[in-house]
């Protein structure tokens, strides 16, 4: 795609760049084994790929491989093609050569042989040129079409094809900043690739605002190059369509429908405010312990990551309003449970985002949110609509992990026990027990998604899950008020009935618990979802 021509400070128009769309492999390929061009490996590394020919093969033998030492030490290989193909070595050259090492050959194949060799490189390759006067939503469709066959890419891929083509203002530096971060957050040995691979780079400040993340082993946000974009595009622009960023980095004016080099030059340099932003350690950290601190205290309880990344946008929207710390916490908080609870980003997110950008940039955070709760938090919300998501088996269920951070950030007990919490549990994979026993109810003939249900969950200790066995309810609650009033605590370190009772109450276990069986369970699932909602609505307000 001819990147659309800007207007420039002269009035003059830019001559536009070419933005390859499709058939990247494919010209990697070529230029490394024609023109002999040096390629980046995974590893960042230059690393010149050599492809060698044999002029002499047979029907059933490979006219091209990749050179390797084997081939090196076999004379009949021409060992590099791209001398030959780029005009290095002339083909009589080349012939000569080859005789020396294969002097039985006949001299007269070998140079037409060479000669077709050559002229692969008068060889035709189709090119579709999409026009520059193009809208960016036809051209962004297109990207999006074609990739479909292969590797499934996204906007965001089309955004960041556009940012690594631009060297005028600085898009290709952007490119690497984003692409190091997302690899040195997941692998922290890559800094060394960095620095033995890429020295200019690792000598300037751009490295440095990126490379502390190596060193950090929180697992808690773990963002991609797309969710980067996301957070630095919406805090930035408040906007959400990737087209748009695509047409504002071109320089789009969209009153007047063409492109200016001065707003091409001040969406870079937004852009590259939001990414400073963004890798901010001081940002990023204070963010993860915001979230931490509402009870979602790894990524076992992380279901929605652009949930996460319009929190973190709001997140540093704030901050660089200067609001008061206490103040940004409890709106980030807020806003990112209750988009949790609401769904709000799990459909068409592009458009949601839009939308709260910028009722956010008109009303203020404070006010609109306020909206949204009074709209959409409303007393049926509690009473019926969280009732019914909590009716799943699904552990990833929103509602779900929302009661369990209400747990984590109460610190509240683990089901009959006096030490180990909720918290503490989730963090070293502790058990999940069936309130009803999963054995006990399949013997009764319910099904698997009957009695994995999230109101069928709590998290208790190991020994206590063993202890508790496959009985029923009834049973296995009167073993353990037997065994506290014997003071014995085999099974439970609950000291006392009122303990025990307040243990219940922490775990929304409806208080006749002692007396149910298999005849009374889709009762008690439906009595313990609406005290599961109730915390849940207790654990929102509190934020």
């Amino acid at each position: 795609w001819r990147n659309p021509d800007i207007r420039l400070k002269d009035g003059t128009l830019s001559q536009g760049k070419k933005v390859l769309i499709d058939g990247q492999q494919r010209i990697t390929a070529l230029t490394a084994a024609v023109i002999g061009q040096a390629v980046l490996n995974k590893d960042y590394k230059e690393t010149t790929i050599r492809i060698a020919y044999n002029p002499i093969a047979k029907d059933d033998e490979s006219l091209f491989e990749v050179c390797n030492t084997a081939i090196e030490r076999n004379p009949i290989w021409v060992n590099n093609i791209a001398p030959i193909l780029n005009g290095e070595l002339s083909i009589s050259q080349a012939r000569r050569e080859y005789m020396k090492l294969n002097p039985h050959a006949d001299e007269d194949q070998i140079e037409e042989k060479l000669e077709q060799l050559k002229a692969i490189k008068n060889r035709q390759i189709g090119i579709i040129e999409l026009d520059s006067t193009l809208d960016i939503d036809t051209v962004t469709e297109i990207f999006i079409r074609i990739n479909q066959k292969g590797v499934v890419l996204s906007n965001a891929d089309f955004v960041m094809s556009k940012i690594a083509s631009d060297e005028q203002f600085g898009g290709n530096r952007l490119r690497k900043m984003i692409d190091y971060f997302c690899h040195l957050l997941n692998d922290s040995s890559f800094n060394k690739i960095i620095k033995n691979n890429d020295k200019d780079f690792a000598s300037t400040p751009d490295y440095k605002a990126i490379s502390w993340i190596a060193d950090i082993n929180d697992e808690l946000y773990q963002p991609n190059y797309i969710d980067v974009l996301r957070v630095a595009y919406t805090c930035q622009f408040s906007r959400g369509k990737f087209s748009d960023l695509v047409a504002l980095l071109s320089g789009r004016d969209f009153e007047n429908r063409r492109n200016v080099e001065s707003i091409a030059e001040e969406s870079y340099l937004k852009l590259r405010q939001g990414l400073e932003d963004f890798f901010s350690q001081t940002n990023y950290q204070r963010f993860v312990n915001l979230i931490q601190s509402a009870g979602f205290i790894n990524k076992k309880l992380i279901s929605s990551q652009t949930s996460l990344n319009f929190a973190y946008a709001l997140y540093l929207q704030l901050r660089a309003k200067k609001l008061a710390e206490p103040k940004i916490q409890n709106l980030v908080k807020r806003w990112y449970v209750m988009s949790l609870l609401t769904g709000r980003y799990s459909g068409s997110s592009e458009t949601a985002i839009e939308k709260d950008s910028k009722q956010i940039l008109e009303k203020g955070v404070n006010a609109y949110l306020a909206q949204i709760e009074q709209s959409d938090l409303d007393d049926g919300f509690w009473n019926y609509r969280l009732v019914n998501e909590l009716d799943s088996s699904s552990t990833v269920n929103n509602a779900y992990l929302c009661y369990l951070a209400a747990q984590c950030k109460a610190s509240e007990l683990s089901f009959l026990s006096d030490s180990f919490t909720v918290r503490s549990l989730i963090e070293q994979r502790g058990d999940v027990h069936h309130v009803f026993p999963k054995d006990y109810l399949a013997k009764k003939g319910f099904k698997k998604s009957e009695y994995n249900q999230v109101a069928n969950y709590v998290y208790t200790e190991q020994a206590v899950n063993i202890k508790l066995g496959n009985a029923a309810p009834n049973i296995y609650m009167q073993t353990i008020q037997q065994d506290i009033t014997s003071k014995k605590n085999d099974i439970t370190s609950i000291k006392t009935k009122d303990d025990l009772n307040g243990n219940l109450e922490l775990h929304c276990i409806p208080s006749d618990i002692d007396q149910l069986d298999a005849n009374d369970y889709n009762d008690f699932l439906i009595a313990r979802r609406k005290l599961m909602a109730q915390k849940i609505e207790v654990f929102y307000k509190s934020l």
